[in-house]
């Protein structure tokens, strides 16, 4: 029997618990945004803009850590 993929996908998004963040990058040429959710699907924190260079994935890392930090998931 085939899995049909929202059934894959379901199957993923039950496996995040509640010590995760789920970050979401829309990607462009110069600038890209993140957002987080939690395991609810509760945005967390605010959305970061960053430049696609070392400094802005530096930038990227940078606000996760923060976001577990403030939300006790580290």
């Amino acid at each position: 029997m085939k899995f049909k993929m929202q059934d894959k996908q379901n199957q993923l998004i039950e496996r995040i618990s509640v010590k995760q963040l789920v970050v979401g990058v829309d990607i462009a040429q110069q600038l890209h945004v993140a957002r987080a959710v939690n395991f609810h699907g509760i945005v967390v924190g605010d959305s970061l803009t960053f430049k696609n260079n070392e400094e802005g994935f530096a930038s990227l890392l940078l606000w996760i850590r923060n976001l577990q930090r403030l939300n006790n998931l580290d």
